[in-house]
């Protein structure tokens, strides 16, 4: 798994310059939009509420003494927990309502991978990659948020707080690659087959994930990149690993 998640990794060094020779810069105008608008009510309403669940925390402490450490580690918590909840619905709802236009730019990242450009797959209607976007991220999100949870709550113990993190990134970043696979395995397979394509290729998701989260760290520019790169690193690593595939079994 490990030279999956770096393969994962790699393929983002090459999307700059694939996007630009493919001239796709203009398929991510709407997608582009989506992203930062989500953007600015998501994380506005997860700023306003920080605060307040923070507080409530702090009201589990009944007693005088330590009062004040509990509330400070609360405020941090709460802090977390809507950050990390704010993540986890961004990601998915930009997914979802981008699937339409990334999947054309997809098609086009494979057609000049496999040099040609005939139809050898399912045939899509924009409704029907829209439909499959908010199915498979609404499946996501629910998924993630049973992990993501009980990875929160572990956030209070020490020490243990640290292999959390490192638990809740690989979390976030496997469901986050997996979104940016599915512009690609829509075309190839159906919903269930495309369950079990990610599970038995989970290093390329994480790996595609995990730059993905970073890109979100980015003041902005993060922000605006995000899906035109990841989706880009996704699609070529999802369309060689569908060819390995295919030539093992003819083999």
């Amino acid at each position: 798994m490990i030279g999956q998640i770096t393969s994962g990794i790699k393929a983002y060094f090459g999307a700059f310059a694939l996007i630009s020779k493919l001239k796709l810069w203009t398929y991510f105008t709407i997608p582009i939009l989506i992203t930062v608008v989500t953007a600015l009510i998501i994380f506005g309403a997860a700023y306003g509420l920080s605060g307040t669940i923070g507080h409530f925390i702090s009201k589990i402490w009944i007693w005088d003494w330590g009062k004040d450490t509990f509330t400070s580690i609360s405020a941090f918590v709460g802090g977390l927990v809507v950050l990390v909840i704010g993540l986890i619905l961004f990601k998915h709802i930009i997914m979802a309502l981008a699937s339409p236009f990334m999947s054309p730019v997809s098609e086009k990242i494979e057609a000049h991978l496999m040099g040609h450009n005939t139809h050898t797959h399912r045939d899509t209607s924009f409704s029907e990659q829209l439909w499959r976007g908010i199915r498979i991220n609404s499946r996501n999100l629910l998924m993630e948020l049973m992990l993501t949870l009980p990875l929160l709550v572990l956030k209070f113990i020490p020490v243990v707080n640290i292999v959390s993190t490192i638990l809740l990134l690989m979390v976030q970043s496997y469901y986050a690659g997996f979104g940016n696979m599915d512009y690609t395995l829509e075309r190839h397979f159906k919903y269930k087959e495309s369950l079990k394509f990610v599970r038995q290729n989970r290093g390329l998701a994480i790996g595609n994930g995990i730059v993905f989260m970073l890109c979100l760290l980015i003041p902005v520019v993060g922000i605006i990149l995000v899906l035109p790169l990841s989706v880009t690193a996704a699609t070529t690593q999802t369309v060689k690993q569908i060819q390995n595939n295919t030539n093992s079994v003819v083999s």
